[in-house]
C-alpha cells in the first residue's frame, strides 16, 4: 500500500489573535470553485466578522479552509477537490478542534464549498464539529444544475466553459506533481487537451477519477459522481442549526430544494435577486456597491455563536498518533502541520473569468 500526504492551506484571521478569549467563536470558511481566502465575497464577511465588537464587528476569529491547488496551496498527492469529497474539511477541524479546543466552530461556506460543508455536517449528524452551517449559492442538485446551465448560450458559454477553463488553468499548474503513470495523471493529461471545456466536459474527464478518494473514487461517469456528491438528498440527515440562501436568479444554481422533509434543523431562504454569490446594493457611497447578505449572515452567526445552547456534542475524541492529529475510530484520517507554515507569503487570486464561483 502507498499512502500519499496531501496539503491543505488553513488561512486564520486575525493574525494576532492573543488578544481574544480562549471560547471565542471561530467561523470556519469554505470557497468556491477555484477561489480562496483572497475572494471579495468571503472578504466582505470575514473582515467586519473580525473586527471588535467595539468597532462594530463580531469580535470572532476565522479560519479559510483552502482547497488542494487554491490560493497557492501545493498538491502533494495525485488527488484535487470536489464537491463530494468532505475529508479535508474534516482533517481541517480535527487540527482547529485541537488547536481552539474551547471555540465553538461556525461554519460558513460559498458554492461548491457550500456542498462539501452541507455533506459534511450530514455524514456527521450529531457528531458534527460544527455547531452550526450557513451555505450560500450551494449547487444542491450537481447533474441538474450541470444540465439547466448547458440549456442557454450564456450558461454554456460564458457560465459553464468559463469554469471548466479555470479548473484546466488550476490543473496545468499542478499537473508536474503528479507521476505521470498515476490514473490521475492519465486524466490530466486527457482533460488539458481538451478545446474549451465545459464543466461538465470537466468532470467528465477528470473529477470523476481526481476529484476524491478510493473509496468511493474513481466514478464510471460525471453523472455517478454528480448523484454522490449531491446535497439535496441529505437534508434530513443534518442533526445541527443550517441556514442556507440561495438566489432566484442564480444563472449557476437554478434548481433549489425548498423542502427539507421535515427536518427542522435547516432552514431554506431564497432571495429574488442576488445571482450567483453576489447579493449587491448601493452604498451610501456614490457609485460603490456593497454585499447585504452580510447582515443575516452576521445574525446567523452571533445568534448560533453565543445564544444557541447545544447539547454537549457526541465529538470523537482526538489524539496524537505519529505525530498526526486523529479522531478515535477513523484511523484513515490525520493532520499535522508543516514546519515553518504558520505564515505563507505571496498568496494571489487565481486570475480568470469567474475565478472562485
Amino acid at each position: 500500500m502507498i499512502c500519499f500526504i496531501s496539503t491543505r492551506g488553513l488561512d486564520f484571521t486575525p493574525a494576532d489573535d492573543s488578544h481574544l478569549p480562549p471560547d471565542t467563536p471561530i467561523i470556519v470558511v469554505l470557497h468556491g470553485l477555484t477561489g480562496g481566502s483572497y475572494e471579495s465575497y468571503v472578504r466582505a464577511i470575514l473582515s467586519p466578522g473580525c473586527v471588535p465588537v467595539h468597532q462594530g464587528g463580531l469580535g470572532y476569529r476565522a479560519v479559510v479552509v483552502n482547497f488542494r491547488g487554491c490560493a497557492g496551496v501545493p498538491v502533494t498527492s495525485p488527488q484535487l477537490y470536489s464537491a463530494g469529497h468532505t475529508d479535508d474539511l474534516r482533517q481541517a477541524l480535527f487540527y482547529i478542534s485541537h488547536r481552539y479546543p474551547e471555540a465553538p466552530l461556525l461554519g460558513l461556506s460559498f458554492s461548491l464549498g457550500a456542498n462539501v460543508m452541507t455533506r459534511y455536517v450530514a455524514e456527521e449528524g450529531e457528531r458534527s464539529r460544527l455547531k452550526s452551517a450557513c451555505v450560500l449559492g450551494c449547487p444542491w442538485n450537481l447533474a441538474a444544475n450541470s444540465s439547466k446551465l448547458l440549456t442557454t448560450y450564456i450558461g454554456r458559454h460564458v457560465y459553464s466553459k468559463g469554469m471548466g477553463r479555470n479548473l484546466v488553468n488550476l490543473l496545468k499548474r499542478h499537473v508536474s506533481t503528479l507521476a505521470s503513470d498515476h490514473e490521475v495523471a492519465k486524466a490530466a493529461a486527457v482533460t488539458m487537451a481538451l478545446t474549451k471545456p465545459t464543466i461538465d466536459m470537466f468532470d467528465e474527464h477528470f473529477t470523476r477519477i481526481g476529484g476524491g478518494s478510493s473509496p468511493p473514487w474513481p466514478f464510471a461517469s460525471a453523472n455517478d459522481y454528480y448523484e454522490y456528491s449531491s446535497s439535496h438528498n441529505v437534508l434530513n440527515k443534518i442533526k445541527i442549526p443550517l441556514l442556507a440562501i440561495n438566489a432566484a436568479d442564480d444563472p449557476v444554481v437554478q434548481d433549489v430544494p425548498l423542502d427539507v422533509e421535515g427536518n427542522g434543523w435547516a432552514i431554506m431562504a431564497l432571495t429574488p435577486c442576488g445571482g450567483h454569490l453576489g447579493w449587491f446594493e448601493s452604498d451610501e457611497v456614490w457609485g460603490e456597491i456593497r454585499r447585504w447578505i452580510k447582515r443575516p449572515v452576521f445574525e446567523w452567526l452571533r445568534a448560533t455563536g453565543e445564544d444557541f445552547v447545544r447539547s454537549p456534542p457526541r465529538w470523537r475524541p482526538l489524539h496524537e498518533e505519529g505525530g498526526f492529529i486523529k479522531e478515535v475510530g477513523i484511523g484513515r484520517l490525520g493532520c499535522k502541520e508543516l514546519e515553518g507554515s504558520d505564515i505563507i507569503m505571496g498568496t494571489e487570486g487565481e486570475a480568470g473569468l469567474l475565478a472562485g464561483l
